[in-house]
Parts: structure tokens; sequence; C-alpha cells
């Protein structure tokens, strides 16, 4: 796809504003981050979510609870999380920030790596308990990055099985995976489930101003996902946050690059205030990139991107969670 073709769907998920007559309040809330189309899910998500990992990594409980509310009252609806993020404490913590009528503002997301039947149904229950709610708006395969992974979730007795049942029990509305190492195993993973008469909701993917220079999902990922109507999750948008280590760019044009591609949200870790704020302006000042501004950007970036190294996702082990724990594949 071209630069100007990728505009045109990023114009097409973005979703009109309020219109005239709605109540302040409501038009104030509904205004306050811009909500994008999810695929064909007929579903609006915000276009900045909230990351996970980072919201379970505070010193205090009430700090991660604070910045979830704090995230979700200013328009932020997309949560995202998963089964292994700090050993449960992510989502325990977000579980007890969805109280008191929380959870109905959100649109909830977590992530299982169980690669047979048994071991993901276990994790899945395990999840909705941590989370306090009996349904989940996404449920994601997590860390899909071994090329045997997609025959292996797609395998009898395999873990699509269960988020399937899931589905069918309504714990789960929409179904997606995630992964960072390679556009190969992406593609097959999509391949697969074509094979299998299965069609993703959602697919979560690593984008960002040094991805496309280097085995780019941007280039290679993301048409194929923008062709077929699957919402698009982009993660890693500073790498985190080793792009900005390389001193070529600064987080808010990070932000605004993933803003201007054909994304339904753009994850970012939000572990501070200042960090909340910074995500709500990128969203609350979005205008797309000019032509001339993406190629300014990937100037600045393409030396420092060339092997890869401020994308570890990539080039190591170093975000390989199931890597490092093999025992939660079952």
């Amino acid at each position: 796809m071209t630069r100007k073709e990728f505009l045109a769907a990023t114009l097409s998920l973005m979703v009109a504003p309020p219109v005239l007559g709605a109540s302040p309040k409501k038009a104030k809330n509904a205004s306050a981050v811009p909500r994008r189309k999810l695929g064909r899910t007929g579903q609006e998500v915000s276009c900045i979510g909230l990351g996970g990992f980072h919201i379970g990594k505070q010193k205090e409980e009430s700090e991660s609870i604070a910045l979830i509310r704090g995230a979700l009252d200013q328009g932020i609806n997309f949560l995202d999380n998963c089964w292994d993020y700090n050993d449960g404490k992510s989502e325990e913590r977000m579980g007890k920030a969805l109280r008191d009528g929380y959870r109905a503002k959100a649109f909830l997301m977590t992530k299982v790596d169980g690669r047979d039947k048994k071991t993901a149904a276990k994790q899945i229950d395990e999840s909705l308990q941590r989370l306090q709610t009996d349904h989940l708006d996404l449920l994601q395969l997590h860390e899909v990055i071994r090329d045997n992974d997609p025959d292996r979730a797609f395998a009898e007795g395999g873990a699509i099985e269960a988020m399937k049942d899931a589905q069918k029990a309504g714990k789960a509305r929409f179904l997606g995976f995630t992964g960072h190492k390679s556009p190969d195993i992406h593609l097959k993973m999509l391949e697969t489930a074509k094979k299998h008469g299965f069609r993703f909701d959602t697919v979560q993917l690593p984008l960002n101003v040094m991805d496309a220079h280097f085995n780019s999902f941007e280039k290679r990922v993301l048409p194929v996902l923008v062709k077929e109507g699957i919402g698009v999750l982009a993660m890693k948008c500073m790498g985190d946050p080793f792009i900005l280590d390389s001193k070529t760019v600064t987080a808010p044009e990070c932000l605004r690059y993933n803003l201007s591609l054909p994304v339904s949200v753009v994850i970012t870790g939000i572990d501070s205030q200042e960090r909340l704020q910074q995500a709500l302006t990128a969203a609350r000042t979005f205008k797309p990139l000019s032509e001339k501004d993406v190629q300014a950007l990937l100037a600045r970036t393409k030396d420092a991107a060339q092997d890869g190294a401020y994308e570890k996702y990539k080039t190591s082990h170093h975000f390989d969670g199931t890597v490092q724990n093999p025992q939660w594949l079952g």
C-alpha cells in the first residue's frame, strides 16, 4: 500500500465527532479521546490504549488503580492486559480498578499463553477471576513468535479450541492474536487460520518509525489486515523504550507516527500521570502526518534502524516471556 492509501485507510477508521444536541457531559466524554472502528467488529475504541504490563509496576496498588480510572474517566476505553504480566499483578490491579461501575466504561482485552486447550482454558478462567469480570471484550493468544506456534494453536486440542469455547460460553466477545518477532510468523498465523475456516477479529503487532526500515510489519502485515478488515492493535511504538534511546525521535513523534497509520488503537505504556497526559495530548491533538513529515521521520531514523538494534523484541529474547518461562505454554 502507498502512503496515500494508508492515509485513506486511517481516515476511514476514524469516528465522526459527537453530533450537536448531545448532552454536554456526553459530548465532552465522547470527544475526550477520538475513537476508531475496530475492524469489522462493529465496535469503537479509543485511538490510544492503556498498556497492561506497565500498569502493574507501580510501587503502590492505589497508584495503578488511579491511573486506570483516570484513563477511563478521560476517554481512554481500550485496556490491554495479559495473564502473565507481573505474575498476575497487572490483571489483579486492573480488576480492582474496574469495580464501582468502571467495567462498563472499558473495552477490556487480555491475553493467554497456553498453546493447548487445557492450559489456555485454565488461564482464561484465571484471568477472568483476577479481572473480576464474567467476560472479556477481546481475548488474544499471546506471543505468537515461533514458527510452529500457528500449527500448534490450530491443532486438535490446541489453544484456539479453548478460545472458541470461551467465545461460545460468553466469556469472550472477540478473538485475536499477538506477536512481535517476525512478519513471516504473523502471516503464517493468518494463513493457518484461513485454512481452518477461522477469521481473527484483531491482530496486535509492533509498529513504529524503525519497523518501517527493518523486517517490517508495517510493509508486510499491515496491508493484509487492512484489506481483510481485521482490527489492528499497534504496540511497541517507542520500542519500550529503546527507540527513544536512539535520540533520533521523540515520544510525541512516535505516537503521532503510529496514529497516522491505519490502526484501530495504539497501545502505549502508561506508568505515571505524566505518561497518561502525554498519551491523552497525542490523541486529542492528533492530525495525520503529511507525506513530507513521514519521509522526514523515516530519513532521521533510517541509519539507527538498519540492524534492529533498537527493536530488541525482533532481534533478541528480551521481550519473550514465554521463552524465559516455557511452562506457561503448557
